[in-house]
């Protein structure tokens, strides 16, 4: 994005937000605890009616400005309180609330579970929140990193700037299967096709709650919250008032022997303002910048070594962070010799940073009905671990968001604008640096793609003895003879040819080009006063749909696009009925959703969910909930020629005149009729030995790819066992069907099938003459699988104000019958829990918080070790913070650190070992701390 866009969307911000002349009349008072009688920081007051609003400070004392004239009443509320509503005469005279306090936060009101406003006793599944307290005392370093202490969540760390949050098994380092939202938006750059973690996402200064739905949440949000979704929720402008600044500085990598101590710097501003009871802007800036964790496994992973030749004497061996080394012949007489390659460390940037800036203007065109812009803009750096490793280099997203609010409905526009800029793949990277330095037997340095070939024949001649000087039978010696002329990190001319390869993109280099785009407009409806109206209270009927379109385009690098962008678009519609019985102790809700991709059959998934309350205190749910995952746009349409093998995207328009999903053979079979024509042809003749095996070859049947499916059974059961203690617990079941997967066909140059519908000798000679194209192909497998687990939820307040919460995950996977090869890896461990204690004022002025996370050890599985596992050893993690407030100066003063005992942790097989991080940050804020 060019600079002049960014300015000129931030200066429609200010443009917009010209102050609106009214008269207007100021609203002030006190909010305390009714029962100690200390002042609620935090606590919120709203005019009824209207979006006017103040956050209260740290003395309770609150300000508003309104232009109602006469008596209003304002809505005061506050996490952990009960709401309460006064009548305000029109006068000046000052008002004291006092707020009695809740039974639970239990108590708190969500949005995800049903898409509106509900009791979080009521929900009808599985719902998680933060609210605004507790992400600004989380104990972890940021707000996002702090939704790991929620149950059932299992966090994936790729790097400083990338964590991977997923819920319910088959978790990955970059999980397609999870939805994210933003304010309703989805910030998912559409090339990914997944959230990149909180890269491009809130501010700490501007996130106001965060609520999870885990398990399959499609029938009310779509084909993305396949295994779950997180709605993540930002600051309204009206109601969060006054500049807020913030400087967090730390240091990581303590005894790390890769490196020294590094500097952790992050940095926020937040200002917002309400020019009258219409018009509201806010401006959020956040910087963040730090030295990435180290990925410096290098253990030899190689698949056809013995496990006791394994390691760096090994001459086939392949290090897991070391790049390069993949490339490998079998040599006769010798064995398996590889390439030497070069350490991530080496060829990556470990020096990270984030950007993100926002602007938003809100404008009520009636006291009810807001219209609101925004704009986003984010870029910054990450190492994400995938099927390689990717320096997602100076990635931008950038987004803008029009939106129409009513009370019974919402209209909302936006778009999402990717541009990946310098990223480029690590393991690519180092194969091509190792292809520009080779040297034939005379010492003239070959074309790239004669190097690999020539370095081998250079290793080959010097372990047979046929180089002077160079031992003969030695593999040390034979390498450091192939190996002549290479370029060595660090110097000149390895740095020079590093740079240039980073730039280019596709296969001739390691560059990525990713400008996607994707268009989404969504709305809904809620009847519920309608039907009010009308008599049939207790009913809630809510409407919805939405239309997206992706835009995608690679110049080729990646699809089959130089000839112009990918346009694809996808549907989707919802309906969802509730009704209460029983003297309201009973809540039946039923939804459903069907979704339209143009390159797919169109999807049904119901839900239906029971809420059964016998007492005020005890609330039985339980649920069946369905979910789908369309297919990513890479695994529609990637088009990658890579020499042996052509990568192909599973929808149709994708291989359109291609003829291979439906002429070609399984590549399995390849090896029993080339066994059996060897075998027959000195006996027989070849044309006889073809005639004698060609249908030992077997006719793929794959289908163009299709949504994965799921079916889940839920219940769960909510109470308040005493005002001081809570308790939420669930079990669930799913089966899930159509993963998708890869699948190697052989396509020959003559139909696979004669007339007779045996195989076509044609088709099979064309295998003896390499007369065919290999494909990999993406498709669905058939097999059936199951997940089930649980989990605890227990939440106790003191008499002395100390808060204890603990949770505790169950998950187990069933592979039944299937295959392993067609199922995606499970990927979670089957125990892990959280436990956090903490005191908003264990001394005056003075809180803190303590949270543990413990998890069981299990095999990771992905991509990037061609899936085979490798182990993830169990370990816990403490992060701890004190905080001070100083009010006399507006600030809050906070003492942290994430994994406070500083154990080098690994969380998925090939990322880096994550270690502490200490921190002291400082937080001004005008709003609440006066």
């Amino acid at each position: 994005m060019k600079l002049r866009q960014i300015v000129a969307a931030w200066a429609m911000v200010f443009i917009l937000a010209l102050p609106v002349l009214a008269q207007s009349r100021r609203v002030s008072g006190t909010v305390r605890d009714a029962e100690t009688g200390q002042p609620l920081a935090g606590a919120s007051v709203v005019v009824r009616g209207q979006k006017t609003g103040a956050v209260a400070d740290a003395d309770g004392r609150f300000t508003l400005t309104t232009t109602q004239r006469g008596p209003l009443t304002v809505k005061v509320s506050m996490v952990g309180h009960e709401t309460q509503t006064i009548a305000v005469a029109d006068s000046d005279q000052p008002v004291a609330v006092r707020l009695q306090l809740a039974n639970n936060a239990l108590q708190d009101v969500v949005v995800a579970a049903s898409r509106v406003e509900e009791s979080l006793l009521l929900a009808p599944v599985t719902v998680e929140k933060m609210d605004t307290r507790t992400i600004r005392e989380t104990p972890s370093a940021t707000f996002y990193e702090g939704i790991n202490n929620l149950k059932g969540v299992d966090m994936v760390t790729s790097g400083l700037t990338y964590k991977q949050i997923n819920t319910r098994g088959f978790a990955s380092t970059g999980n397609s299967r999870f939805l994210q939202l933003i304010d309703g938006v989805d910030n998912q750059p559409a090339g990914f096709g997944f959230s990149v973690g909180n890269m491009f996402g809130l501010s700490d200064l501007d996130a106001e709650s965060v609520e999870l739905v885990p398990g399959a949440a499609s029938a009310l949000y779509g084909p993305a919250a396949f295994n779950g979704a997180l709605l993540m929720t930002s600051k309204d402008p009206f109601k969060y008032q006054g500049l807020s600044v913030q400087t967090k500085v730390g240091v990581n990598h303590i005894n790390d022997p890769n490196t020294g101590a590094a500097l952790y710097q992050d940095y926020g501003i937040r200002y917002a303002k309400a020019f009258s009871n219409r018009l509201a802007v806010k401006l959020v800036a956040s910087y963040m910048k730090g030295l990435d964790w180290f990925a410096t496994d290098y253990t030899d992973v190689d698949a056809t070594t013995s496990p006791e030749k394994l390691g760096p004497t090994n001459p086939a061996y392949n290090g897991l962070n070391v790049y390069g080394d993949e490339v490998n012949r079998t040599i006769t007489g010798i064995g398996k010799v590889a390439r030497t390659g070069y350490l991530e460390k080496d060829l990556t940037d470990y020096n990270v940073y984030s950007l993100k800036l926002n602007g938003a203007v809100h404008y009520h065109i009636t006291p009810k009905l807001e219209a609101i812009y925004s704009v986003n803009y984010a870029k910054g750096t990450a190492n994400y671990t995938g099927s390689n490793r990717f320096s997602v280099n100076g990635f931008s997203l950038l987004q803008h968001r029009i939106e129409l609010r009513g009370g019974n409905f919402m209209v909302r526009g936006y778009t999402n604008q990717e541009d990946s800029h310098d990223s480029f793949n690590t393991r690519q990277l180092g194969q091509q640096i190792n292809r520009t330095w080779v040297r034939d037997l005379n010492g003239n340095v070959v074309a790239p793609n004669l190097a690999d070939q020539t370095w081998f024949d250079r290793y080959t001649a010097a372990y047979q003895g046929k180089v002077q000087g160079v031992s003969a039978n030695d593999n040390s010696s034979a390498r450091s003879f192939a190996d002549q002329g290479r370029l060595l990190p660090g110097s000149a001319e390895y740095e020079q040819q590093k740079a240039r390869l980073e730039s280019v993109q596709g296969l001739a280099g390691a560059g990525i080009l990713s400008q996607t785009k994707m268009y989404h407009a969504d709305a809904q409806y809620n009847f519920t006063s309608a039907l009010k109206s009308a008599g049939l209270s207790g009913t809630d009927l809510l409407v919805g749909g939405n239309f997206r379109q992706f835009s995608l385009y690679t110049n080729g690098t990646l699809f089959d696009d130089k000839g112009g962008r990918i346009l694809y678009s996808e549907f989707g519609a919802f309906a969802q009925l509730s009704k209460t019985l029983l003297a309201d102790k009973l809540k039946l809700t039923v939804s459903g959703r069907y979704d339209k991709n143009q390159n797919f059959a169109g999807y049904f998934t119901p839900r239906a969910s029971a809420v059964f309350s016998p007492t005020d205190r005890h609330h039985f749910r339980a649920s069946f909930q369905t979910g789908y995952r369309n297919p990513t746009p890479s695994d529609q349409f990637i088009k990658l020629n890579v020499g042996p093998i052509t990568i192909l995207g599973g929808a149709p328009s994708n291989s359109a005149g291609m003829n291979v999903y439906e002429n070609s053979f399984n590549s399995t079979s390849l090896g029993g009729f080339i066994n059996g024509f060897m075998t027959d042809a000195p006996k027989v003749g070849q044309q006889q030995a073809v005639l004698n095996n060609k249908d030992k070859l077997v006719k793929s049947n794959v289908p163009y790819i299709a949504p994965e499916r799921v079916q889940s059974f839920e219940v769960g059961y909510r109470t308040l066992l005493t005002s001081r203690l809570s308790l939420d617990a669930n079990y669930y079941f799913g089966a899930y069907r159509n993963f998708i997967l890869n699948t190697v066909v052989v396509s020959p140059k003559s139909p696979v099938l004669s007339a007779d519908g045996r195989v076509n000798p044609a088709a099979a000679q064309d295998i003896l003459a390499t007369n065919y194209q290999l494909f990999q192909l993406y498709t669905n497998a058939p097999d059936r699988v199951t997940a089930q687990g649980a989990t605890l939820g227990l939440n106790y307040t003191t008499s002395g104000g100390y808060n204890v919460t603990g949770n505790g995950t169950w998950s187990a996977f069933n592979l039944q019958n299937a295959d392993p090869n067609n199922i995606p890896a499970f990927n979670t461990p089957r125990f892990k829990t959280n436990v956090t204690v903490g005191h908003r004022n264990v001394a005056p002025n003075v809180g803190f918080n303590v949270a543990w996370h413990w998890q069981e050890a299990f095999n990771w599985v992905g991509s990037f070790n061609d899936l085979r596992p490798g182990r993830i050893q169990a370990y816990s993690l403490i992060d701890a913070q004190v905080t001070l407030k100083i009010p006399t100066y507006k600030t809050l003063l906070k003492l942290g650190a994430s994994n406070l005992t500083n154990q080098y942790i690994v969380q998925a097989y090939g990322s880096p070992a994550v270690g502490g991080l200490y921190y002291v940050s400082l937080t001004f804020d005008q709003g609440m701390l006066r």
